[in-house]
Parts: C-alpha cells; structure tokens; sequence
C-alpha cells in the first residue's frame, strides 16, 4: 500500500511522556543506564576541549547559551526583505502559503506518471524497475505529508497552517484513490513472482517490495469490492471511536469533598486553592488530587483518592469496548485470527501475540522477586508509621509510602535542583555533538539560514558533516517554549534518505527547461530533482539529505541574562531525541521506504532509548558539563544521588508497564469477539495473576484512562522490549561504560555497521543478533523473545 506507512514524524512514546516533565517528575517504571553510577563518585573525568584542534565547538555551544551571538550569526533572518526567499527548508515551492499548495499539485501529476507506467509495465525491465518506481511513489507522497504533517503543529502562522492542511489533505485523498484500485497491487505481486526479477532485486529491493506487498494485503485490498468498502467503513468507525474514547475520557466521579482537617500532609498552598468554608473541592483528574494520594497522612482520604482516579465513567468504558470490538470485526474481515496478529505480523519484530505473550512473561517472571523485595520494603515503611500494627499493604498505600521513602532519601543527600547549573542547553548540544564525533564520526556545525529556510527566529540549523563523507544531513532545531507550538518534544523527518537516479534526473532537467509560469526556477537539474533542498553526491551516487526537525519545548531565559539551563529530565530528553535523529542521520538507504526510522516498530525506539544510557555516563558527562557561571565540573555524586532516588522502585512501576502490555494483548485477541467481554473483568484478572502488588478493588475500572489503547493497539509492549534491548546493547557493546567504553570508536562502529545503518533495509533480528554477537537472536522466534525477557537485572548503584 502506498502510503506514509513509516511516517516521517516521529513522537515516540517515551516523547509524548516528556510534555510535563519540566513541571513534574513522573516515576521512571524502567529507568537509565545500568553500571553507568557504578565508578568512584568523587570523581569524573574531565574532558572539555574540542574533539579535536581542527574543529572548534566553541560556537556551537554559543549560538544556544547566547542570543546576541546567535542574533548577529543569524543576521540573514532578520533581512528577509533584502534577499530572496529560498523556501521552508530550501524547498522552493514552500515560500508562500499558496505554495503548498503548488507543490501538492505538482506531485500528484508526477505520481500519476509513475502509477501509469507500473500499471502498464509488461517486460522484464518494467518488472524490474517495479520496486524502485513504487518507492519513488512513495517518497513523492510523503514529501508533501511529511512536511504538511510538521508544518500543521508548529508553523506560526495560521495560513500556512491552514495550507499545509489543504495540501496534505489533497495528497492523502489521491493516496487513498490509489490504495482502492487492485492494480498497483497486482503488478507488484507479478515482479515478486517472476524468479529473474527477484534475482535482479538485492537485499534492500526484496525488502522494500515485501513491505509493500503486506501494506497492500492489510488494506484489504485483495478482498472483493463489498468487502474493501466495509474495510473502509469499519476503519472510518475506529477512527471515530478511538477520537471519542480520548477526547471524552471522563472520571465517573468528576470532584471529591473533604474536611480540610482530612488532607494533613499536601502542601498547604495548594490545598488553600481548593477550600471553601472549610471543604477542599479537588477535581479527580487534577495534579494536585495525585499529589493528594501521595502525601495525605489519613489512610481513609487517600482510599476515597484512590478510588475516583482507578473508576472511569461508564461512557468511556462503553467507547473502549466497542473500539476494540471494530477491531476484532477488522481482523476477521482482513483474514486474521485477531487485531494483535494483523498488527503485529509485519511491522514488529515480535511478529505474533504468542511471541509478545513469552516475553511479557519472561518478563514478569524475572521481575517478580524484585518486587517482591520493594512491597516487603513498603510494608516496613507502613510498619514505622503505624508502630508494627500493619500486617497488608492496599493499593492507596503504594504512592505514599514509596513518597515517603524517596523523601527520606532526599533528606539525607544533596537536592538535585543544582543540577541544572551545570546543563546549559549550548554544552548540552555541545556534548551530544563530541559524543557522535567520537562514536560515529559526524559532527554538527551551526549554518546560517537563508530568508524562508525556517519557520520562526528561534531556530538554529546546524549541518551534520562526516569527517569521511562529508555533509551527510541537515537538522533544524526549535528547542524553545512557544504559546503557539506543541508541548511534546518530536523527532520529524520532513526528507528521508533515497537514492536519485538518472532518470529523475534527466526529467527534472526537462521540466526546469519548460520554465512553467508559477513553478519554481531551479539552479540545476539536480536541484530540481529534490526540490532545492540539499543532496550529497559521494561514491558515484546523488541521495537526497536526510533533512530533520528536533522540536523542544525548553524554557528560554528572555529578559534574565544567562543561558537556557535544563533539568535532568530535559537533558536526558535531548539525548532521547537525538538517538532518533542519529538514525535517521546514520541510516541513508537507497530506498525511502526503509530509511531511518521507517524500520520494525519496536527497533525504532532502540536508538533512543540507548541515549539514555550514555547520558548517566561519567566519561560523557565530562564531554560537557560544567557549571555555567564558573566553569566546574559536575561533581558525579550529585547524578548517582538523583540515580539511586530514581531507581528506588523501578521493578514495581516495570509490573505495572508489565501488566499494561499484557493488557493490551488481551484487548487486541481473539476475546472481544465474544458475548460475555468484560474490560474491567480482563484487566483486574491479569492483576491477580501477574502482580504482586495489592491489585485495584472491585468497583473500579482504570482501563478507561488508557489512552495509549488507541494508539499503539496491540503493541503498546514495544517499549518495554526496547528498555531491555538498550540495556543490553550498552552492557554488551560499551560494557556499561567501563574504562571509556561509552567513547570508544570501535564500539560506535559496531553498532553503526550492524544497526544503524540498515534503517528497515535488514531484518531487524539479525541487526541485532550481528550487533550483540548473540546467535541465539538470529531467527527471532518465541525463544528469542524468551530470551530478551530474561535480561531483568536489579541495578546495584554504589554512591
């Protein structure tokens, strides 16, 4: 199916958990890196020179600490009237609201071209041309989707807004004309069954073509016409179910009264906000009613607490089960035995629910004792408050006591609010750029825009350059807070990676010639080929530049002097987003439809989530954090501080996420179909089965706040599996950061070779298999995902 089946943005689900981190610190259920708080803590080493005395950093770090320097550096911005205007990106069709509009137009007269010439392909040659032709659809598609889709949550301005929506819009409808009509598929399926044309495909070619080909068979395009249209309808009615179940999720009981003497222990000046008269009147939903369940001392309070944010309203579990009852009528209708096989089969490397099934309960199993260890330290804390009366621990005890174990902890060791001192956002960037020169070889260097190459003053772009392949991508960063742009740091590719050929090139040299009045003028054929954003030309073959938006919503110090400063939480979230930007960086495939991220789900987080790691590292802290007044290193005892209060209680939130994906399984098998399905029934059972700790009483139905149910069904495991992935990649690859290995080229080059660059172009089973040296991964199976579950370990963090 041709479609954005790999969407150039990218919100991880671990990014859309940072919108409010800034203001609240929400418990890690699987936090960072192993072994890394294992080093002396009295000392990290320091390392703040430039990677090498070629390159100075110097102004990288400046263009974000400083805005007089980036003001005069990005001069260009400011003149606008005095230059030509090159376009959003350099794409010279986006220099004006109506253009968007041009280029949606534009494209789909080219794709039209390429469906005629698939539909009519006859020889051998046209067969073999197939896949690149249908990856070329592909890329043309999303070049409009893709920048529309990125343009619609963050440009200012509402008319280009409002064009970009027209233009995606536009585009997605001719996508969807396509996706209708059999004979695209059919043709495809005629290559892939030709064995000369297989022969004639390398490994990346049958891959991007097998993709396809599945696309095509989930669509329900090989179902007879009255069939297709109820696909269609059946997926409308999803969509519209899914919206409903967000947009009105609803506590049943919407606000709780108390006696003011009943909520001794919150913090006085919020509950002052609350009362009247006495009455504290909090809104079930609210912060300040989960704070309440953390910190109220009656035990009474915190269960009436408990219970209204545990029950949803009955309209909201009504949404629910009758989304996952459209889906389970979805499958059917498709062929399969449920949604979880039809979602899981080609898109993920678990393949089968079974498969996930194994790992969730490998999971679990290893996990369980761990557990057990934090409940047995819970219900000593209680002990302490009650004089040894408590003998059971309930479900509202679980946030109280674990707050008043973490504030003990705090008591005794140095508050982490001076951390952010020593994380201005310009050493950051700074860091992040010596780490992946020192791993992979690349470096960012500040470029100054051109008038129309961004979309507000705040941007900085910097240019990825590779010391052997030189200007290898193209970064835009927006970092700072805006009333007008999304809260959720983002990963957008706008351009992916792909291979131009000649022939593109020679049409577009055509089409320049014709000097269409409206269209753009292009300074060459190869400009005009990739719509006058940049391209490399190394080995005898011109790709276009993986071209890539990193949005942020970091505090900016306007009007106070000194740099932006971040928070753990947002230093570690750069470092996240980053690890999704270096693969799409790293993976410049010849075919669009498997660069970067555009792999199995559940790999995709991979890179990410292994920054994570390399961010509680000594050696590469000491890339780059110093305190920005006085420029002291970071004393490392402050982190393994923040580390061991973070790590406290990490296998019972890992139960909880546990549980959630065994969930999810549950909700997406074969079980909605029948007469009898109970949500609340199916979620309070798996607690009983699989928890240890004390489960939600009955009356309640929590299930009802799971919006991540709608989008991620039936995969909502992946990130999980990515956690044990990444811990085992950093204790494996770069041995948790013993002795340098966090910056050793060597281990850089081990994962870049086996992983990162294949983007979707490998089985992601042998990437990893390859990158861990682990045969036993090869063939991805149930065992292996056995295998990953095993890989739980308590952190032991010596400080």
């Amino acid at each position: 199916m041709i479609k954005t089946i790999r969407s150039g943005l990218w919100t991880c689900s671990r990014c859309l958990r940072q919108a409010s981190r800034a203001r609240q610190h929400p418990k890690r259920w699987l936090s960072s890196a192993p072994g890394a708080a294992q080093l002396d803590p009295s000392h990290i080493p320091v390392d703040h020179s430039p990677t090498d005395l070629k390159h100075d950093d110097s102004l990288l770090r400046q263009i974000f600490d400083s805005p007089p320097i980036f003001k005069d550096f990005a001069k260009p911005f400011f003149k606008v009237a005095s230059r030509e205007n090159v376009g959003l990106f350099r794409n010279k069709y986006l220099t004006s609201p109506q253009g968007f509009l041009t280029f949606a137009d534009v494209t789909i007269k080219r794709a039209q071209k390429i469906v005629d010439k698939v539909l009519h392909a006859s020889t051998l040659e046209d067969y073999k041309a197939t896949v690149r032709d249908l990856d070329r659809l592909s890329d043309l598609l999303c070049r409009v989707l893709d920048v529309s889709d990125f343009v619609r949550v963050t440009h200012p301005d509402e008319k280009i807004q409002a064009a970009a929506s027209q233009a995606w819009s536009l585009v997605y409808q001719y996508m969807n004309q396509l996706n209708t009509a059999t004979g695209l598929s059919d043709q495809l399926g005629k290559a892939l069954a030709n064995p000369e044309v297989m022969a004639s495909w390398n490994e990346e070619e049958q891959t991007v073509a097998k993709l396809l080909q599945q696309d095509f068979m989930k669509s329900a395009i090989h179902l007879p016409k009255g069939s297709r249209d109820q696909f269609v309808d059946l997926s409308q009615r999803i969509s519209e179910l899914g919206s409903h179940f967000i947009q009105d999720m609803q506590p049943e009981q919407k606000f709780l009264d108390f006696p003011s003497s009943k909520l001794y222990g919150m913090n006085p000046q919020m509950a002052r906000r609350y009362t009247r008269g006495g009455t504290i009147r909090l809104p079930t939903m609210s912060p300040e009613a989960s704070v309440a369940l953390r910190t109220v001392h009656d035990e009474d309070t915190r269960k009436a607490l408990y219970y209204a944010t545990r029950t949803a309203s009955s309209r909201s579990i009504q949404f629910l089960e009758a989304m996952l009852k459209s889906r389970a009528e979805l499958a059917q209708l498709s062929g399969f035995a449920s949604y979880g096989q039809m979602a899981l089969h080609d898109k993920m490397m678990a393949k089968t629910p079974e498969s996930v099934h194994q790992f969730l309960l490998a999971l679990s199993k290893h996990n369980a004792p761990l557990v057990e260890e934090e409940v047995a330290a819970l219900l000593q804390e209680k002990r302490k408050h009650q004089s040894n009366a408590a003998t059971d621990l309930h479900p509202w005890d679980r946030d109280y006591y674990m707050g008043s174990i973490r504030s003990s902890m705090r008591s005794r060791r140095r508050s982490d609010d001076f951390l952010s001192a020593y994380f201005s956002l310009g050493t950051v960037m700074q860091g992040l750029s010596r780490l992946f020169t020192r791993l992979y070889g690349i470096r960012f260097i500040p470029r100054d825009t051109l008038p129309g190459e961004t979309w507000h003053p705040d941007v900085r772009r910097l240019d990825v350059v590779s010391d052997t392949d030189g200007h290898v991508a193209v970064l835009y960063c927006d970092l700072f807070y805006r009333d007008d742009k999304s809260p959720n740091p983002a990963h957008f590719t706008v351009r992916c990676s792909r291979e131009i050929s000649k022939g593109e090139i020679q049409e577009a040299a055509e089409r320049n010639a014709a000097e269409v009045e409206g269209l753009p003028k292009f300074e060459s054929p190869i400009d005009a080929a990739n719509d006058g954003m940049h391209v490399s030309q190394q080995s005898g073959s011109i790709k276009q530049l993986p071209t890539i938006a990193l949005v942020c919503d970091f505090e900016e110090t306007k009007g106070r002097n000194g740099p932006a400063l971040l928070d753990y939480y947002q230093m570690e979230t750069l470092f996240h987003e980053m690890g999704h930007a270096v693969h799409s960086v790293l993976a410049r495939t010849s075919l669009q439809n498997v660069a970067g991220t555009r792999c199995a789900t559940d790999l995709a987080e991979l890179p990410s989530t292994l920054m994570e790691h390399f961010c509680t590292d000594p050696s590469v802290l000491g890339l780059f954090a110093r305190h920005h007044v006085t420029d002291e290193p970071l004393p490392y005892e402050m982190v393994v501080d923040k580390l061991h209060i973070a790590r406290i209680f990490e296998a019972s939130d890992r139960e909880n996420q546990i549980i959630l994906a065994m969930l999810d399984q549950q909700y997406h098998s074969s079980l909605p179909n029948g007469d009898k399905f109970d949500s609340t029934e199916i979620y309070q059972n798996l607690q009983r089965s699989f928890g240890k700790l004390p489960p939600d009483p009955r009356g309640t139905r929590w299930q009802g706040f799971f919006g991540h149910l709608f989008g991620y069904g039936s995969t909502y495991y992946s990130y999980l599996f990515d956690q044990v992935l990444s811990r085992r990649v950093w204790q494996i690859v770069f041995s948790a950061g013993q002795k340098g290995a966090a910056l050793d080229r060597a281990n850089g080059e081990r994962l870049k070779e086996n992983l990162l660059k294949w983007g979707g172009s490998r089985d992601p089973w042998r990437c990893l298999s390859d990158t861990l040296q682990d045969e036993r991964l090869v063939d991805g199976d149930e065992k292996a995902m056995r295998l990953v579950g095993s890989w739980v370990v308590k952190d032991d963090i010596h400080g």
